[in-house]
């Protein structure tokens, strides 16, 4: 591992530095929405590993920065920023044509291009079309640019598209963001499905959920990292450590809510479907009750 890529998370795993057949020096990795944020921390941190670097955004002045400090770390040649709107096929397909005229291969494809918007199930239209275009339809059209030429390669890579919490437990407050990043399981779940059965074992497939972490889109008016907040670092290097392992499914913890409370509250999700109960019933006044105690029986029964 080199200097500075330290984890700096609670309760890390053992240190993870055997040769890796993706994640390696002098390999590739493409990460969209890397302008900021997590998928900024991805590139650095990557670049640590001694991969090359492309990325894309549509913050153009933030993009220059994300190349500005990856070119510190690994040379200004094994960088390629391209400003690019995902939400766009075209010009995910002219960012693809730059990447392998740079590198000739893509080892790394992180789909983490994303937005949120707000808006309910009858209000806020506009919103709604704005945010399938990018959550959704963004990594749609990174995988149908990307895949048919990653196919043919010989070599091992992945893809790991950036899902949310949200997505899962679907937390009331914001329909629009929840549907787009449930849409973003199902689709990374076929995705994988598909490539496992159509003889493609060298590509993998892998959902990534952040945690709560301090970033552009989720500070609001928060200058300071709050404490029960992750920084996109630490983020990154937890997702790569599980990317790592081989999990499909990489529930990121953060200070807040620890790992045995998130999987608590999917399972209660899930129990509304399998059981019957109101929707969201984690939140419907005659059932807020029953989960608590929920969560407590089964935390006690664990501590």
């Amino acid at each position: 591992m080199r200097p500075g890529s330290a984890r700096t998370y609670e309760n890390p795993i053992a240190p993870v530095d055997g040769v890796h057949p993706v994640l390696h020096e002098g390999k590739v990795a493409v990460i969209t929405g890397a302008g900021s944020g997590i998928g900024r921390a991805a590139a650095i941190e990557l670049a640590r590993i001694g991969m090359k670097i492309a990325i894309a955004d549509v913050n153009e002045p933030g993009l220059q920065e994300t190349a500005q400090e990856v070119a510190a770390i690994i040379g200004q040649g094994n960088v390629l920023a391209v400003p690019t709107d995902v939400s766009k096929f075209e010009s995910v397909v002219a960012f693809r044509e730059k990447v392998y005229e740079a590198f000739g291969e893509v080892a790394v494809l992180m789909n983490n291009a994303g937005i949120g918007l707000r808006g309910t199930s009858w209000e806020g239209l506009e919103n709604w079309q704005k945010i399938f275009e990018v959550n959704v339809f963004g990594i749609v059209n990174v995988q149908h640019a990307f895949l048919p030429t990653m196919l043919p390669q010989e070599n091992a890579a992945m893809i790991i598209n950036t899902g949310s919490k949200q997505g899962i437990t679907n937390p009331p407050g914001n329909a629009a963001y929840n549907a787009s990043k449930a849409a973003v399981k199902s689709l990374t779940e076929g995705l994988s499905h598909e490539l496992r059965n159509s003889g493609q074992g060298n590509i993998t497939a892998h959902l990534f959920v952040p945690g709560w972490t301090h970033t552009g889109m989720t500070k609001g008016n928060l200058t300071e990292k709050p404490a029960g907040a992750w920084t996109a670092q630490e983020t990154v290097l937890y997702m790569l450590d599980r990317v790592r392992e081989g999990n499909f499914y990489i529930i990121v913890p953060d200070n807040e809510t620890r790992k045995e409370v998130d999987q608590l509250r999917m399972l209660w999700a899930a129990g509304d479907v399998a059981e019957g109960r109101p929707a969201l019933s984690r939140w419907h006044k005659d059932y807020k009750a029953l989960f608590e105690e929920y969560v407590r029986d089964n935390l006690a029964q664990l501590d």
